[in-house]
């Protein structure tokens, strides 16, 4: 069992929900990326999403895009990142999962790449343009390693990829809440707790929602239903704002756990 299992089976003894935050990984630059997962460790996130910067992101809005842009221009490579999970690996063991797009992997090599997260730390793999049916190669290599792969179910997605996905995915099954790209909406439609209970007829795996979530109202609304809410444009964004300034991290936090305090409201009613 790696560490995103045991989170989420500790959270379910706790009848508690997870909270998952996505920051970029060089945004604004890897040492800050550490104090920033440590910070968000403390200010309530259960898993972390590591996203490595990538020039042409599938999946991922205009904010997510614009530090992308920063994180590469700031030298940012795997390597590096690979190294920045080792440093924090040595400080805590909140799980980590990488959120990628698959030329990544393909370049640095599926093999080596699955040993380097292994060497790492990493607990779990996210490649928004690889559908399980690419993915067959890449979930053998990483299951023989207990590397989570997580996969997508969509509002547009059938019955049949429902379970498709549902199957192949490890950790989690990742429910994108709306259609389009990753950003922030101002109101999280009732469809979406509709849309995450019919899926939980075709699985046991813990759901969790992302994409468009902000606010705490929003997280929770989504985590009455969910396993888990995952935000990442909206603290990304956050970064952005707090770019330069010294207390960066401790302004990031705070705007973290005031969502992280929403989900926890009230605990037991998330399980009625």
């Amino acid at each position: 069992m790696n560490r995103i299992d045991q989170k989420f089976q500790n959270l379910k003894n706790q009848k508690r929900k997870a909270f998952i935050a996505f920051i970029t990984a060089g945004d604004p630059d890897l040492k800050t990326t550490q104090d920033l997962v440590l910070g968000l460790e403390g200010a309530g996130v259960d898993i972390i999403e590591l996203g490595i910067p990538f020039s042409d992101p599938l999946a991922d809005g205009p904010t997510i895009q614009a530090s992308f842009l920063r994180a590469l221009n700031k030298g940012t490579t795997v390597k590096k990142i690979l190294e920045t999970v080792k440093g924090i690996r040595r400080k805590t063991s909140v799980p980590i999962a990488f959120m990628t797009s698959y030329n990544p992997i393909l370049r640095f090599g599926e093999e080596k790449f699955i040993k380097a997260c292994v060497e790492a730390g990493v607990d779990g793999l996210i490649v928004p343009d690889l559908p399980p049916e690419e993915a067959k190669n890449l979930c053998r290599l990483a299951d023989q390693q207990d590397i989570a792969t997580i996969f997508f179910v969509a509002p547009t997605s059938t019955d049949e990829r429902i379970k498709a996905n549902a199957k192949a995915s490890g950790g989690f099954v990742y429910y994108v809440s709306l259609t389009g790209i990753t950003g922030t909406q101002k109101a999280v439609a009732q469809s979406v707790v509709k849309q995450i209970n019919h899926i939980k007829r075709f699985t046991k795996k813990p759901i969790c929602a992302g994409f468009g979530i902000s606010t705490p109202g929003q997280v929770k609304e989504i985590g009455h239903a969910a396993d888990g809410v995952i935000v990442g444009s909206a603290i990304v964004r956050k970064i952005e704002e707090h770019r330069g300034q010294g207390d960066l991290v401790e302004k990031v936090t705070r705007y973290v756990r005031s969502l992280t305090v929403s989900l926890r409201a009230k605990r037991s009613n998330l399980f009625k």
